[in-house]
């Protein structure tokens, strides 16, 4: 189980580094429909037992589902950003929509594999079927005999705990706790598709940009994030190596990284004032008329002119 758990990680953590989120929603539904799958047929085990079943059926739906969904909240880079503009800014400068906007992006798309999971759980039927076995009224069972009580009922999700005289009537009542959980999984399955689409027109609705823009500021992001975290990680190397170098005199290097520090010679620490600025949530500006794509976009433009004062006004920091 801790090694599906794990896999399913990895899938979140691919999507949410991935330059094509279509295609990693698809790999972690994937993935989560394979992790269900193995989940019912190696772990799934029913105690069979009233006053268990309810709680263990609602578990294996509810529990991993939840965990999937506070892991795709943490491993969404909005979410820090925005942690970080209310620690540095205290939000002064994001408005109620604008937070609307990252709160919904952030939890819509930890919504993945969660709701994929509940879906498949349901559309399964087993944990349903555990869950709801012992609620089952007798009474509407043709000539089931009237004396049975929960305990007895209980005991139907496993085939062969069920009393001799009362096998017949397994396949009945597992066929209608299947057709209502599976009832329940495609009304999930519509209204998430409802859901989506609605806000998929609201985004387009309210955007600024057209289009065309929009998927160019999508690329610009995921190209900005990507070179940075690469120079940033270059940039640490260098100073580590330089800060290593003055204590012992030398420093062991890969050859790849000598002809980095070769090439790059020194790296200048970077002040936190620095890294504030280019910290926190981004919506959409424009300067003059010119786009502003991102904070360091921005950064890069005031700096550039040398427009300390403009700075200062538009990233507001804590000293």
């Amino acid at each position: 189980m801790a090694s599906l758990i794990s896999e399913n990680f990895k899938f979140a953590s691919l999507f949410f580094k991935s330059k094509d989120v279509m295609i990693f929603n698809g790999l972690i539904a994937l993935g989560t429909v394979a992790s269900q799958t193995m989940y019912n047929i190696f772990a799934f085990d029913c105690p069979c037992s009233a006053g268990r079943n309810y709680f263990y059926g609602l578990a294996a739906i509810g529990v991993p589902a939840l965990v999937f969904y506070l892991v795709g909240i943490m491993l969404n880079k909005s979410t820090w950003d925005l942690v970080s503009e209310c620690r540095l800014r205290r939000c002064r400068k994001l408005s109620g929509a604008a937070a609307f906007a990252i709160l919904g992006s952030v939890l819509g798309r930890a919504a993945v594999a969660p709701v994929t999971w509940s879906v498949i759980s349901l559309l399964q039927g087993e944990a349903y079927v555990c869950a709801l076995s012992e609620f089952v009224d007798p009474s509407t069972l043709e000539d089931f005999p009237s004396e049975q009580g929960l305990e007895v009922m209980a005991r139907f999700p496993c085939k062969n705990a069920v009393p001799e005289k009362l096998q017949s009537f397994l396949p009945q009542i597992q066929r209608r706790l299947k057709y209502e959980s599976q009832l329940l999984g495609w009304l999930l399955v519509a209204l998430m598709a409802v859901v989506l689409f609605l806000l998929l027109c609201m985004k387009r609705c309210c955007s600024p940009l057209g289009y065309q823009q929009e998927a160019y500021w999508s690329q610009f992001r995921s190209n900005e994030s990507d070179l940075f975290q690469r120079t940033a990680d270059l940039h640490s190397r260098i100073l580590a190596a330089e800060n290593v170098k003055s204590f012992f005199g030398f420093v062991a290097l890969e050859k790849e990284e000598k002809e980095q520090l070769l090439e790059h010679q020194r790296a200048n620490p970077i002040s936190s004032t620095e890294w504030n600025r280019v910290t926190g949530v981004y919506l959409y500006r424009e300067n003059q008329g010119l786009p502003l794509y991102s904070r360091l976009n921005k950064w890069a433009q005031y700096t550039g002119e040398n427009n300390i004062d403009a700075m200062e006004k538009e990233m507001i920091t804590l000293s």
